[in-house]
């Protein structure tokens, strides 16, 4: 037989990592004895080569009677990882979230006021599809699977449009950019140039405001998106469903407030009450009441904290806390001690409501059970008896149910503040309290460079 005939005359070389085999033939003695393109596969399949042949060399082979050599007759291909899909966009959207810092070490804040805009018409992202991957196998038919790749969602959000390429997103009006978490918004900002002062008294925008000047005492600001404010705040009340952002900084003279669900961020923050979703960072607090869902950061060269209440949720860090007045200083990280506490006054009051609704069942049962044994007899007493308990029932249900929405949310506070810690990356002074998970540390004695934690429910300080 035939391939009797390549089993004698033929020697096949697979390299060691099995992507190519080389077979060589030696002539047959017998003229009249052919070898055929198939005769050839069959024995390259019966030694263990059955994927990647090389079909035109093969056939090459056979045909032209090329002996004597060695001849690639199957190659195993490398598996190829493609690429995700990406976005690359046309205007930068995250340069809010850097500040500068400047020559003398401190932050610059008003770099994070650069308001990203477009003009309607203009290309606001292009949207690159994924590269497919492929298998790779060897010549003995191993597989070597790629790495998978994947594409993105595509954008959502108002004020863009994909309508003529699905893949290229186009600005539908003029105004700002903002990408949060996969969707994208252009909305008109509302610019004040000047100050803003109480003839003006109120601004109430659905969407960003900016204010080329200054905020003065008494205003009222509202805001749907952020504020931008390139002067300075004094007493002035503003709320915002985004970032704040003041170019110099707030003095608030003990009566403004800032309220944002994003982040603050000021040159100094003095004399006021800020409260935060994200984080609050300023080169200077003083005399300030700060709470932040996130951290408190007192950045730059001299970043520091003088007087007044501060407290991270996620931390605080800072160049410096107090100074050599020795001024009362409390800083905390973590949640409160008064959070924690109304925490655990929850869970005895979900107790007391269980055991009320257990009662108040109870007694409901019994009262239907006199009921059906009472017989013939007027029943308009079990009836008004039945609706005042099942009325007390459906109150109870509805303030444990209250209850339980309050814990929950308590509960997320306190797991979110587990493991904060207070950072100074300088000197602390005398007179300042730390907080760390409701558990509080007096510094007793000036020093520096420390990390404060709370360890089996005592402030722990330690060097960094």
């Amino acid at each position: 037989m035939a391939d009797n005939v390549v089993e004698k005359l033929a020697k096949l070389t697979v390299s060691e990592d099995k992507m190519s085999a080389w077979l060589c033939l030696s002539a047959p003695d017998k003229k009249n004895v052919t070898i055929t393109r198939n005769d050839i596969v069959e024995y390259l399949k019966q030694n263990g080569v059955t994927r990647g042949l090389h079909t035109s060399n093969i056939a090459a082979m056979a045909a032209k009677g090329i002996y004597g050599r060695d001849v690639l007759v199957a190659k195993g291909l490398e598996p190829l990882t493609g690429k995700d899909g990406y976005y690359e966009w046309k205007v930068d959207v995250n340069s809010k979230k850097s500040p500068a810092i400047r020559s003398d070490g401190s932050v610059d804040y008003s770099s994070l006021s650069h308001l990203p805009t477009i003009e309607e018409g203009k290309v606001v992202a292009v949207y690159h599809r994924a590269e497919l991957s492929h298998d790779g196998y060897d010549v003995t038919g191993n597989v070597f699977e790629a790495e998978p790749v994947a594409d993105l969602e595509p954008l959502k959000g108002l004020g863009v449009s994909n309508e003529k390429d699905p893949d290229v997103y186009v600005a539908a009006m003029s105004g700002l950019v903002e990408y949060r978490d996969g969707n994208i918004d252009i909305k008109g900002t509302h610019k004040i140039d000047g100050n803003v002062d109480l003839i003006v008294g109120k601004v109430e925008v659905y969407g960003d405001v900016e204010i080329d000047g200054n905020v003065e005492s008494g205003v009222i600001i509202r805001a749907s998106r952020n504020v931008f404010i390139s002067g300075c705040v004094e007493a002035a009340f503003i709320y915002a469903g985004g970032d704040v952002v003041i170019k110099k900084g707030i003095s608030g003279g003990l009566k403004g407030k800032i309220t944002a669900k994003g982040d603050v961020s000021a040159d100094f923050i003095e004399h006021c009450t800020v409260e935060a979703e994200g984080n609050v960072r300023a080169n200077s607090f003083l005399n300030a009441t700060v709470t932040a869902g996130g951290m408190v950061l007192a950045e730059g060269k001299n970043g520091s904290i003088v007087n007044g209440h501060v407290r991270g949720l996620l931390g605080v860090a800072a160049t410096s806390i107090g100074n050599e007045a020795e001024v009362a200083t409390f800083v905390a990280s973590g949640y409160s001690h008064e959070e924690h506490e109304k925490y655990l006054a929850l869970y005895v009051r979900e107790d007391e409501l269980q055991n009320r609704i257990t009662e108040t069942v109870s007694k409901i049962t019994a009262v239907l059970k006199e009921k059906r044994e009472a017989g013939d007899v007027d029943l308009t007493d079990y009836d008004v008896k039945l609706f005042e308990l099942n009325e007390k029932k459906d109150k109870l249900f509805e303030e444990l149910d209250a209850i339980r929405a309050v814990k929950q949310a308590d509960a997320g506070i306190i797991e979110k503040g587990k493991g904060s810690v207070v950072v100074v990356n300088g000197n602390i002074y005398r007179n300042v309290t730390i907080t760390v998970e409701g558990n509080s540390y007096q510094v007793e004695e000036n020093t520096s460079f420390m990390k404060y934690k709370n360890e089996a429910g005592r402030v722990i300080p330690a060097v960094i």
